[in-house]
């Protein structure tokens, strides 16, 4: 398993300005070859670090969540990263090593490595190799329900968690799932979806989720809203709710992509902003 990971950098002088950017009302592309240098942030709190902000609320359009790609140098980290109270996060590691501290509890987290953090936990992260260290940061702030308790942090990795093959596919489509989708403590999941070649999603899914999509791992064919787009390692597609979206793998091997969508939550009506729930891409 591959995870595409920045190199940062610059164009060159003679290239061309040429790429598949898209922002629409119902979706947004943003293709690896934007992902530079130059539209890299600093982070309070952080030492050696640099990220890409890749999804933040916006009124209008997706508002549960946000999405950074983070690239610390060796040394560097954070003694406290979540600097929101009542905010959760997944960690998913795409390159080096990431050294993190949740509950008093110490892991080294390689490529694949993934870990859920718990809102309120007390957690650090810091790059003790020698060579970068690069990951997807998903923030969302936690709906706390009564009479269930919240989820606690743990730590596992895409190689210790089977992939369950959707059905009727022959193993076509299958997701990884590193949260019980029972679990209605968990009010977010992160997983990895895969498709063989040839694999697709038949049919224009059509729903309240919204979504942050990060392809890891090859490439495929996206039908967003009306129009079909090409994606391949290293794009990130952002989904508002009721975005119609399907896809089919493209290329002759895997396409894989990390996939954030707000799960088991009634829909607030009391106390809601919906000035802007009139609009539609």
């Amino acid at each position: 398993m591959s995870y595409y990971t920045p190199p940062g950098g610059l164009p060159a002088q003679s290239e061309l300005l040429t790429d598949r950017a898209i922002v629409t009302e119902a979706y947004t592309v943003i293709p690896k070859g934007v992902l530079r240098d130059i539209v890299t942030s600093r982070l309070p709190g952080f030492t050696r670090t640099r990220s890409w902000i890749l999804a933040r609320p916006i009124a209008g359009f997706a508002t549960t969540f946000a999405q950074l790609i983070v690239e610390i140098e060796p040394g560097g980290g954070a003694e406290h990263p979540e600097s929101e109270p009542g905010v959760e996060g997944v960690v998913f590691v795409t390159a080096g090593e990431l050294t993190l501290d949740v509950d008093g509890e110490r892991d080294v987290l390689g490529p694949g490595g993934y870990a859920y953090l718990a809102a309120g936990a007390p957690w650090s992260i810091a790059n003790e190799g020698d060579a970068p260290t690069s990951f997807h940061w998903i923030r969302k702030a936690y709906e706390p329900v009564e009479g269930i308790p919240a989820p606690t942090s743990f730590v596992t990795s895409d190689a210790d968690v089977a992939r369950q093959p959707m059905p009727d596919t022959a193993g076509a489509w299958a997701t990884t799932r590193f949260v019980d989708p029972d679990d209605l403590a968990h009010d977010m999941h992160v997983n990895i979806v895969t498709f063989q070649p040839g694999g697709s999603i038949p049919f224009a899914e059509t729903h309240v989720m919204e979504h942050g999509l990060f392809v890891l791992e090859g490439k495929g064919v996206y039908r967003l809203n009306g129009d079909w787009v090409e994606v391949e390692a290293g794009d990130f597609m952002w989904l508002r709710a009721f975005c119609p979206q399907a896809c089919y793998a493209g290329g002759p091997g895997p396409f894989r992509y990390l996939l954030y969508k707000d799960v088991n939550r009634q829909v607030r009506l009391t106390g809601a902003d919906i000035r802007n729930a009139s609009r539609w891409g």
